[in-house]
């Protein structure tokens, strides 16, 4: 996949290629997007921010983009291409004001 196939505030569905190797299905939401990978907040995990490479992802099943009220909010400096250099997974809890949160 390329970062043409992705968009911002967006939920997918794919399958995943895993530190192994081996294919997992896997639900994310878009946060932002780099030139050498996309920050995904992993809709199963609660709280859980992961820095994906592109080329992991072998498949889009489905994708939704998110309306206005169901987008989450999470602080730009926490998106930025410096605060990712050496991270691969945070976690970081934030919440839509759809949600009741």
């Amino acid at each position: 996949m390329q970062q043409s196939d992705f968009k911002e505030d967006t939920r997918y569905v794919v399958t995943l290629r895993d530190e192994n190797g081996k294919y997992r299905p896997a639900k994310f939401y878009v946060l932002k997007l780099h030139d050498d990978g996309m920050i995904v907040r992993l809709t199963e995990q609660q709280g859980i921010l992961r820095k994906i490479a592109y080329d992991d992802v072998i498949k889009i099943v489905s994708s939704k983009p998110a309306s206005g009220a169901k987008r989450y909010y999470v602080p730009e400096v926490l998106l930025s291409e410096q605060h990712w250099k050496g991270r691969r997974e945070i976690q970081h809890y934030g919440s839509s004001p759809a949600m009741g949160k």
